[in-house]
């Protein structure tokens, strides 16, 4: 039989392996718990560095588009108004001309002299022809006479008092008037309407006129019987 000191001497032992177990499962929680929030922390550094990637790509992307449309934008611009110089100096030419045709008195184009015939055809011609080459690269003819006067495209240079036109209305043109694609080349010199309504006024006005001459075709209508003489 084991002796009172034997029996003592195992308790102690087992103690101390109890112990020292315990010390060593807690050593190793500690660590595990230690090396998941440094894998957690890495985790979120690298999710962050992710984003900011990502973040850093798309805004490199839309500038790249940007520089895209700007570029395709630069480059249609230049190809379409790179003659407008050149085209704002030829328009003198293209006012000469008409001025040359206006020019010719009414009794010499009817008496219808060969000479003069052959000269206002040549002249009117070349004019022609010019516009087509304008119009070819761009470059179009203003037309306001009846339309409400832009500041954008027309000058106006005085007024003329009409009460049965809407007021702002172009009514004369003094100087013909360019454009080259979105651009004003040259404004359109014009008279304008004064005096008379608005063009919204007008438009109401005309509205609740037909309105009336309806209502009033209806009213004898009713009053008529079918077959009775027109």
């Amino acid at each position: 039989m084991m002796s009172e000191t034997g029996r003592s001497e195992f308790a102690n032992v087992e103690g101390e392996d109890d112990e020292a177990f315990s010390y060593a499962e807690s050593e190793a929680a500690e660590e595990n718990e230690a090396a998941a929030e440094r894998y957690e922390a890495r985790i979120v550094a690298l999710e962050t560095e992710n984003e900011d990637v990502k973040d850093r790509l798309l805004r490199l992307a839309a500038d790249m588009e940007n520089l895209r449309r700007r570029t395709e934008r630069e480059v249609r611009d230049a190809r379409i108004y790179a003659v407008t110089n050149f085209a704002r100096e030829v328009l003198s030419v293209a006012d000469n001309l008409r001025r040359a045709v206006e020019a010719v008195p009414d009794e010499a184009r009817a008496g219808g002299e060969n000479g003069m015939t052959a000269l206002i055809e040549g002249v009117e011609m070349t004019e022609r022809s010019l516009q087509a080459s304008l119009e070819k690269h761009g470059v179009r003819k203003l037309e306001p006479e009846g339309q409400k006067f832009d500041p954008n495209f027309h000058q106006a240079m005085f007024e003329v008092p009409n009460p049965d036109v809407p007021n702002n209305t172009v009514v004369q043109v003094v100087q013909a008037g360019y454009a080259i694609g979105e651009r004003v080349l040259r404004p359109a010199m014009v008279g304008v309407a004064k005096g008379g309504p608005k063009a919204g006024a007008r438009k109401a006005e005309d509205g609740q006129d037909d309105g009336e001459d309806l209502q009033t075709n209806a009213t004898s209508g009713q009053g008529s019987e079918p077959g009775s003489a027109l």
